[in-house]
């Protein structure tokens, strides 16, 4: 059959209307717990109603639709958690990434006011958006007591693939719970790290820098790297995962003050959610884009074309894009000359 012989249908169009009911599968197995009681043998709907705390009907209610979604096996009337939801999902692993999965959950009615949000004027947005006066420590320590897990494995990731041997500080910018400058002092004898962050975040930082230890060689600041100075005795800058909240008069300035900072041959890792350049995606760093609109700041996904093209007017040299996690994440590195 030709593609214009192909019937036109809705199919498509209703799935990612009612994608939220997914989400909200999902969520509701984590909160109540069901993976961790198919993990622990609980693994029927007799067996884990009783450890789930919940009628047998909603168990089987639940456990087909998340068969469906492919996050559980059936085979009979037996259930197994697939890979991804076993490694992750299940309460007790050292790899649980459960709050993270639910930290986008409060989340739900400002997405479902995106048309209102889409209609506000330019002079009513906030250049730190959901990083506004208002951000408190306690949501500071909610938010990256949610993603630290995810965090050590980005930083984890980050240090398998950049060698910092020889190199002598990092600063981290907007370093969040200090995941990569506590792996890279696990790891490198002798290198210190300072995180630059706002306020309420610098002192969760310090918790998790004393949690972890090493107090000695990592530091955490006050730093708002948009307008603030920054150190001026760093050979590696860092900024991860936190670049979309901003716009691109703001990025290429940061990009420029770090380059102006380090120290002559540093290095700059950029680590963002970028789009490809025919702004076509990949749809997660799109949607992070548009979350910004529900967060009332002024960012947007940037391309990579947009960051390799902040390093270059900044006067980076051997600039180099890396893939970081597929259709989610990419570096960006770039050497100050000696």
């Amino acid at each position: 059959m030709h593609s214009s012989d192909k019937r036109t249908d809705t199919v498509r169009l209703q799935r990612i209307s009612k994608a939220f009911c997914e989400s909200a599968a999902l969520m509701s197995a984590v909160e109540l717990g069901a993976f961790t009681a198919i993990s622990e043998g609980h693994n029927t709907i007799e067996a884990a109603a009783g450890a789930m705390a919940i009628e047998p009907l909603n168990v089987e209610r639940l456990f087909v639709a998340l068969t469906a979604m492919e996050l559980i096996n059936r085979q009979g009337d037996e259930f197994t958690n697939a890979d991804d939801v076993q490694r992750f999902l299940v309460q007790g692993d050292p790899s649980y990434a459960g709050p993270w999965m639910l930290f986008g959950k409060p989340r739900w009615q400002g997405w479902g006011e995106l048309t209102q949000c889409l209609k506000v004027k330019a002079e009513d947005q906030r250049l730190l958006g959901m990083y506004d006066e208002t951000f408190t420590v306690d949501r500071a320590r909610e938010y990256h007591a949610a993603t630290y897990s995810i965090g050590m494995g980005a930083a984890r990731r980050f240090h398998k693939q950049v060698n910092l041997t020889g190199r002598a500080k990092i600063m981290d910018l907007g370093g969040g719970s200090g995941c990569y400058c506590i792996v890279a002092a696990k790891m490198y004898e002798g290198l210190s790290a300072e995180v630059l962050d706002l306020a309420p975040v610098v002192t969760v930082t310090r918790e998790f820098i004393t949690e972890n230890g090493v107090e000695d060689r990592v530091s955490a600041n006050v730093c708002d790297f948009t307008r603030d100075s920054l150190p001026e005795n760093a050979d590696v800058a860092i900024m991860a995962s936190n670049l979309p909240q901003y716009n691109r008069p703001i990025i290429e300035a940061i990009v420029q003050r770090v380059y102006d900072a380090l120290l002559p041959g540093g290095e700059f890792h950029l680590i963002g959610e970028m789009i490809n350049d025919e702004g076509t995606g990949p749809l997660a760093p799109a949607l992070w884009g548009l979350s910004e609109a529900v967060n009332y700041s002024t960012g947007l996904a940037h391309s990579t074309s947009d960051c390799v093209g902040y390093f270059q007017k900044a006067g980076f040299e051997k600039i180099g894009e890396h893939e970081f996690i597929p259709e989610t994440l990419t570096r960006i590195t770039g050497y100050k000359r000696a």
